[in-house]
This record gives structure tokens, C-alpha cells and sequence, in this order.
């Protein structure tokens, strides 16, 4: 019995909900960190206010991609506010049990499902509005006061163990087997 109550919960912490890639040109989906304009995690203070999403680099003009299969809900307006025009669009997503939104993007469709990898939207130019800025992709749960940043890790990251470690039975190993090559 025992056995099998172990087993269930190895099988629960594979299934867990993370983000595949969002941005072409950010395979292992990076965090912005600090720049000039403050930083990208979730809480950081804004102007007096939290930041309640995560910031992932996304290059001005990248492929913005469904991180899993998703379904459309809409766009959205970031700002509306003129001085922000050129990047004042975003989109309303669901999928995995997850509801969020993602900032800075023009949406190629703002109704039904799209899988996942699949261009999603265009970064739009953040650089034109915000001059020196980490250009990123914002990522905030519907739920605003759900922090983001455990669905996300990253994607470049092995975890297979080296050769001079010695595998025990009865231990688990995490293999990332999409980037692992023997």
C-alpha cells in the first residue's frame, strides 16, 4: 500500500501546470531582471505599487507562442493611455486549468483554441515607448493576487545526473528528457 500511495504522489509532481515557451527568441523562457526601468518579478515596487505578474524577455517584433494549449478569451487594453499606444495591447488566455493574460501583444485572433507552439501574437515595440527597457512579454494570472512565477521554470535546465553519480534504487532522478541528449 504504501508503495503505491509514493508512486501517486511521483506521478502528481511530473503532471504539474509549467509554461512552454512564449517567445521565439526566448527558448528557456528568461526572466527580466533589473534595468534602468526596475524589475520584473512578481511584487517588485512600481511607483508605489507591486508589480503583480512576471516579465519574460521577448525581443520587439518576436513571435509571441501559446505555452500549451490554450483557448482564446479576447484582447485587452494595457494602458489606455495615448502616450502608450504602440504597445497598448494584450490577450486574455485559458488552458491547463490556468486563467492569464499576456502584455505586450498584438494577437494574430482574439477568439478560439490554439496549440501549443503555435504564434499566438507579434511583441509589440516596447522600446518605442519605454527607451532602454528589457523588452518582455508580462504575464499576469486573471487572479491577480496568484503570482505567476511558479509556473514557470527554466526550460534549458537538465537535471540528469552526471556520470560520476551513482543512481540508487528506491531514489527518484528528474530527467528533462526534451533536453537531454545522450
Amino acid at each position: 500500500m504504501r508503495r503505491i500511495l509514493v508512486l501517486l504522489a511521483v506521478v502528481w509532481m511530473c503532471d504539474a501546470v509549467k509554461f512552454g515557451q512564449l517567445c521565439s527568441d526566448n527558448v528557456c523562457n528568461t526572466q527580466r531582471t533589473s534595468d534602468s526601468w526596475g524589475e520584473g518579478h512578481y511584487g517588485a515596487s512600481r511607483g508605489g505599487r507591486l508589480h503583480k505578474g512576471v516579465d519574460i524577455e521577448c525581443s520587439d517584433g518576436s513571435d509571441v507562442l501559446a505555452p500549451f494549449d490554450v483557448t482564446i478569451k479576447g484582447s485587452l487594453i494595457v494602458y489606455n493611455d495615448p502616450n502608450k499606444k504602440a504597445i497598448d495591447e494584450g490577450i486574455n488566455l485559458s488552458g491547463e486549468g490556468l486563467c492569464f493574460k499576456l502584455f505586450y501583444v498584438k494577437p494574430i485572433k482574439t477568439s478560439g483554441t490554439v496549440d501549443k507552439g503555435e504564434k499566438i501574437g507579434t511583441m509589440l515595440p516596447m522600446q518605442s515607448v519605454y527607451q532602454g527597457i528589457t523588452s518582455h512579454i508580462h504575464v499576469q494570472m486573471c487572479n491577480r493576487s496568484e503570482d505567476p512565477t511558479e509556473y514557470f521554470s527554466d526550460l534549458c535546465q537538465t537535471r540528469v545526473p552526471s556520470e560520476e553519480t551513482e543512481l540508487i534504487p528506491g531514489r527518484f532522478w528528474w530527467f528533462d528528457l526534451p533536453h537531454y541528449y545522450a
